[in-house]
């Protein structure tokens, strides 16, 4: 009975698991740059290209993620990994809280993200894809047509020698970056240049957002295999949903509304892993009067 009864027990903790860490992706992400550079780029190139490389990045981060969260229990007890995902849920539901009850209403941050997801995109394509042309000093890509015609002003001379001092303080940057464009090229060349960009551009984009975060902290506190499995199916729906009609959802979300839904979302499991680090503690092992004789 009482193996029964943990084995009901355990399979309610990991369908809990897999609906937070699936409800936490379709939350963060919809609307996110990450699903708007997706669907940018399903208008310029096939979508099954774009769903490939971006899904397959996601996938990578979530793996990554995820393994980072499931090395924290073994250096500290579970119940003050899921004190601190509690205390990290919170915080953020609290600051999402903040940023929804500040933003204006209709549509107006997600066409914001749309521009900046749009300059990282010819950015990319000017440094990479011969479309153009990057200042060393991060100046907008120059495009390939000024370049050709000559039409591209002259930077003065204190920007010429402060790119210049910076070019040569700096070998191993020129080093490290010689080999990103190489190892670039080599898999652009193997799976093909549409699927190496979305890849990159969704990487860098989920790199140290507030979904990676919070995947690390779920994976602390929860079955990493099930965190993965949610965090995939997860980023597997949003991005089919951006690469297929990201566009049109952008204009009939409103981010406000849905950050106010995560912000409870995020206070919701806050709450969850505070109850259940209370519940970890055992009063038959734990002396909460020290000092008494």
């Amino acid at each position: 009975m009482a193996q029964d009864a943990t084995a009901v027990l355990s399979d309610e903790g990991a369908l809990h698991a897999l609906w937070r860490s699936f409800a936490m992706i379709i939350f963060s992400e919809i609307g996110d740059k990450t699903f708007l550079i997706a669907a940018i780029l399903a208008m310029r190139h096939p979508r099954l290209l774009v769903f490939a490389g971006a899904f397959a990045s996601l996938v990578v981060m979530s793996i990554l993620s995820a393994e980072l969260g499931h090395l924290l229990p073994t250096l500290i007890p579970r119940k003050w990994t899921q004190t601190c995902a509690a205390m990290l849920f919170l915080v953020f539901g609290v600051r999402m809280l903040q940023e929804a009850r500040e933003m204006k209403g209709g549509n107006e941050k997600i066409q914001e993200e749309m521009r900046e997801a749009e300059e990282d995109i010819e950015g990319d394509e000017a440094a990479h894809a011969g479309t153009g042309a990057v200042g060393s000093d991060g100046e907008d890509p120059i495009p390939l047509e000024a370049v050709e015609a000559g039409h591209v002003r002259r930077r003065s001379s204190g920007a010429g020698r402060a790119g210049a001092a910076g070019a040569a303080t700096s070998p191993a940057a020129r080093t490290l970056k010689s080999y990103a464009e190489s190892a670039r090229n080599f898999f652009s060349y193997i799976l093909g240049p549409v699927f190496v960009q979305s890849f990159v551009l969704t990487f860098l984009g989920e790199w140290g957002d507030r979904s990676q975060i919070s995947t690390i902290a779920l994976a602390a506190a929860d079955n990493v295999y099930v965190v993965v499995l949610g965090t995939v199916v997860g980023h597997s729906c949003c991005t089919a949903l951006a690469v297929m009609g990201g566009r049109y959802v952008s204009t009939k979300i409103s981010v406000k509304h849905v950050t106010f839904a995560a912000s409870g979302l995020f206070l919701l499991f806050g709450v969850v892993y505070l109850y259940e680090a209370l519940l970890a503690i055992d009063p038959e092992t734990t002396d909460f009067h020290p000092l008494s004789p």
